[in-house]
């Protein structure tokens, strides 16, 4: 079978999880050995079981040999997730009583050498009565601990190797990693090598994530991939691979339904490009995002917002506050409110979320308020950078406009942002309290713009009712830095517009 793209050059069988079978490219090439590595708790026999039923469901023989996990252990663990294992033989080599007497213990070999070839001839002899297409083998530990010798350990994996590939068989080796530093030995024999991982934080839940160590003749998905254990299974949430996913799409910009907004942005916001919304708490941010989704629900184009900080009730009352149809749209369905909490989502099943509602939810717009909240759920911020840069690639690559809101420090005066993400924005529009007559009022302004032209004047936001975007504030200086001062003879413009 000729190779293509992707490197599926060979029949692939797929493990049963959907997002594994994506970074594989379709699956495992069949009749080889793979090696699934993982400390305890990260989810080996549960990836394993999947694997197992998938072939079940296809109509071929799974076998599950355990040395370490009983049968009974097995089903209790298939029994939580819904699972029935009368399909799948389970073959248990637990060690007997026999062997652990006194009497059975001096003998002229060691016993673990006779209990070595035992097992192994045990194993072989099973697989020719079950003929199974697919097999399980947990754990290589125990095998580790019988041969005693690596030399001997190696040997032995090689002559399950040449067994299993005469059988035409498909095969996982489980390993629990007792061995420092990993089993080099182990992985160079192998087709192919899964590593599980299982990450502890301080405050948020903890994380698992998947990597690919190799795979033969296959062009896999590399990097590391956030993994959960729910009920029902393990979901794996592959990394998004922007250039693969290029897709054409129109060029009309994006309007707010504004003019005065729309003009300082040189006619509105371009598809596929990326906009920032800076500036301190309270400041209009959110506010103006929910105008731009507004717009987009009332041109047909669904849109979905992600709620860090906030609550979707409170974002809704805002916007009922100010007249604005945006709850509307809400309950329509064109606009989806979904709440997000950091401390219990990794950042691989955010990305996935977002990608489900722009592929299968046709989102054409995607508002992230804010981002300080997806910066809790990163353990580091080059994390955060890497992953964010990824998302809006993909995002960009669909035609979808995001509009991201950070909050930054402080009020007036000096403001900083947490973060410095203004690099990967194609515009960015500030926001800026200032005071004027012993009232403090909101300005907009427009800092950058990548795709073409923007006005380069600040503007005076007023909220309530609806959203006006008032004149240059020709007489005014010092409204970005919060040291206003007054110039000219006009006096400023009042609330209504008025000067």
């Amino acid at each position: 079978m000729p190779a293509d793209p992707l490197g599926r050059s060979s029949p692939r069988v797929a493990t049963g999880i959907e997002g594994l079978d994506d970074i594989l490219a379709g699956g495992l090439p069949e009749n080889t050995l793979y090696l699934v590595e993982g400390e305890p708790g990260t989810g080996k026999t549960t990836l394993a079981l999947q694997f197992l039923l998938e072939g079940a469901r296809r109509g071929e023989r799974g076998l599950y040999v355990t040395l370490s996990e009983t049968a009974d252990e097995l089903r209790g663990v298939a029994l939580s997730h819904g699972w029935s294992l009368d399909n799948v033989a389970i073959y248990e080599l637990a060690p007997t009583p026999e062997p652990l007497s006194a009497d059975e213990q001096y003998t002229i070999l060691h016993p673990s050498e006779v209990e070595l070839g035992e097992t192994t001839k045990a194993v072989f002899d099973e697989v020719e009565r079950t003929n199974p297409t697919r097999v399980v083998f947990d754990s290589l530990s125990e095998m580790r601990l019988l041969a005693r010798e690596p030399l001997r350990y190696r040997r032995q994996i090689l002559a399950l190797k040449q067994f299993f590939i005469g059988r035409h068989c498909t095969v996982l080796l489980l390993d629990d990693r007792t061995t420092e530093g990993g089993d080099l030995h182990l992985q160079s024999i192998t087709h192919g090598v899964v590593r599980l991982e299982q990450l502890a934080t301080e405050l948020s839940a903890e994380r698992r994530r998947l990597r690919v160590i190799k795979l033969r003749g296959v062009r896999f998905r590399g990097g590391y991939h956030d993994f959960r254990i729910l009920t029902g299974g393990m979901r794996v949430y592959p990394r998004v691979l922007p250039m693969a996913n290029r897709q054409a799409f129109a060029r009309e910009k994006v309007k707010s339904g504004i003019l005065e907004l729309d003009a300082l942005l040189g006619g509105g916001l371009l598809p596929g490009t990326s906009a920032l919304l800076m500036g301190p708490a309270g400041a209009g941010k959110s506010i103006v995002a929910s105008q731009y989704a507004s717009a987009a629900a009332e041109r047909g184009d669904p849109v979905a917002i992600y709620l860090f900080d906030e609550r979707a009730e409170t974002s809704l009352i805002r916007a009922d506050g100010l007249g604005m149809t945006f709850r509307s749209h809400v309950e329509g369905g064109r606009i989806t409110l979904e709440e997000v909490d950091p401390a219990q989502l990794s950042p691989g099943e955010f990305s996935e979320r977002v990608r489900h509602a722009v592929v299968r939810g046709g989102a054409r717009m995607v508002v992230f308020d804010s981002l300080n909240g997806y910066l809790a759920a990163m353990p580091e911020e080059r994390f955060l950078i890497l992953q964010l840069h990824e998302l809006l690639a993909y995002l960009n690559q669909l035609g979808v406009l995001s509009i991201m809101i950070v909050a930054e420090h402080g009020l007036i005066g000096s403001i900083s942002a947490p973060i410095d993400i203004s690099y990967l924005a194609d515009t960015v529009l500030v926001f800026r309290y200032f005071e004027i007559s012993g009232e403090v009022r909101q300005a907009i302004s427009v800092v950058k713009n990548r795709p073409g032209r923007h006005e380069r004047t600040i503007r005076e936001l007023q909220l309530g009712p609806g959203i006006r975007v008032g004149p240059p504030l020709t007489q005014i200086q010092g409204v970005l830095s919060g040291a206003v001062i007054v110039t000219g003879t006009e006096r400023p413009p009042t609330k209504d517009g008025s000067t």
